[in-house]
């Protein structure tokens, strides 16, 4: 009876503040409707009391957890699900004030970093393949009208990319945090230039090395099983997709410094990478931050664009170009989304059911932070500080010279 009353109390606090209608089921029959009036469009099934707990007092780490564990099982739309879960940590967040997040600093080191890369990108290639494009580009694509799909946006993002970098024929290209080898090769066997990538990561090491040999490639691109800072040489155009949000805040102005070390006198680099919408550079709010660091990527952390353009100033280099790709990024987030639902009975054959369950809540999560504006993306151009203003373009006509 405690329960019914503290329950049917909190249901009631909720009504006006989500807009979803939806219903909480508990293990033994009783359900509450919660949200907006009207058929339910999600339902919370509490298969233990555990779950009741994380409920009465939410926030996106707790109901994770307890859905990740199995306590809570959820029934709908994946975006509605998300939509209220955002909703539930919100309305906490409403009653009893943000309590603050704290900024987390991972301790960064080879040893860590690579163990944090292994985490994330060894789960499995079938795994991302399966919501991928078939090109397997794990970053946010470039939707030049919005319609495309995504094989077609990841190709653009990728010429986007080479375009800014003005790369042509004969020059040298490094890319840190390869990923499966589709930016190196498109540059290889479209623009005639030399690659080099690097990942931590095994899995894409070895499927990037059999992809390049596949498509005759292996006499202009090289794929490297290293990390950034043991990188030597210098290199006409760098190229960094989705690879700093794994550096480290303290870190940045050495990554950048690497850049600058790395980069030819006349090179140009670009920095792809997720950014925090908090000008304090705190966790994503509502316990999402603590979430994605527990179950998705350990040791994450996301600079503001302050700190990062600071950053890249710190690291000897200017900036020249900066391009906020949030839509871009929510847009992407939402076809891997739909791709992982619509291809759920496979997926389930190839991972645990707490990683299926991590990754399905993860992928839709962040795409409602990026249409939200919790999380932003930015692409940063930058060359060497202290060049003279006549190197400089004076406009950013070739970036989208040739395109619709």
């Amino acid at each position: 009876m405690a329960w019914d009353r503290q329950l049917g109390k909190w249901a009631a606090q909720l009504r006006p503040q989500i807009a979803v209608p939806a219903r909480l089921a508990l293990w033994d029959g009783r359900e509450f409707d919660i949200g907006h009036q009207g058929e339910p469009r999600v339902t919370l099934r509490a298969n233990d009391a555990s779950a009741l707990a994380c409920l009465l007092r939410p926030s996106l780490d707790r109901l994770g957890e307890a859905y990740v564990h199995g306590a809570l099982d959820i029934e709908g739309r994946i975006s509605d699900v998300i939509e209220l879960a955002f909703g539930l940590a919100r309305s906490t967040h409403d009653r009893l004030g943000q309590l603050g997040s704290a900024l987390r600093l991972f301790r960064h080191n080879r040893q860590r970093d690579a163990q944090a890369i292994a985490y994330h990108y060894d789960v499995s290639d079938d795994f991302y393949a399966t919501w991928l494009d078939p090109e397997m580009v794990y970053s946010c694509a470039y939707f030049e009208c919005g319609d495309e799909d995504l094989a077609c946006a990841q190709r653009q993002k990728i010429d986007h990319i080479l375009t800014k970098l003005r790369l042509s024929e004969g020059q040298t290209l490094l890319d840190i945090g390869c990923g499966w080898g589709a930016l190196v090769m498109r540059a290889a066997e479209h623009y005639g230039a030399r690659c080099v990538g690097v990942t931590l990561s095994r899995n894409q090491y070895e499927r990037a090395r059999a992809r390049v040999q596949a498509a005759g490639l292996a006499d202009r691109v090289e794929i490297r099983l290293q990390d950034y800072r043991d990188i030597e040489g210098h290199f006409d155009r760098i190229s960094s997709v989705g690879m700093f949000e794994h550096v480290g805040l303290k870190q940045l102005p050495a990554y950048f410094g690497r850049i600058n070390a790395l980069l030819a006198d006349d090179g140009l680099a670009l920095n792809h990478g997720i950014t925090t919408s908090d000008p304090a550079s705190r966790d994503t709010p509502f316990g999402a931050g603590s979430f994605i660091d527990r179950y998705v990527f350990p040791g994450g952390e996301l600079p503001h664009l302050s700190l990062a353009l600071r950053a890249v100033q710190q690291g000897g280099l200017e900036v020249i170009d900066v391009e906020n790709l949030r839509r871009h990024y929510a847009r992407t987030l939402t076809l891997w989304s739909q791709n992982f639902e619509q291809q759920h009975e496979t997926i389930r054959g190839l991972v645990s059911d707490a990683n299926f369950r991590i990754w399905r809540v993860y992928l839709i999560g962040c795409a409602h932070a990026f249409e939200h504006d919790l999380v932003s993306i930015y692409q940063i151009l930058c060359h060497k500080a202290g060049r003279r203003a006549e190197q400089i373009d004076w406009s950013r006509r070739y970036m989208y010279a040739g395109r619709a």
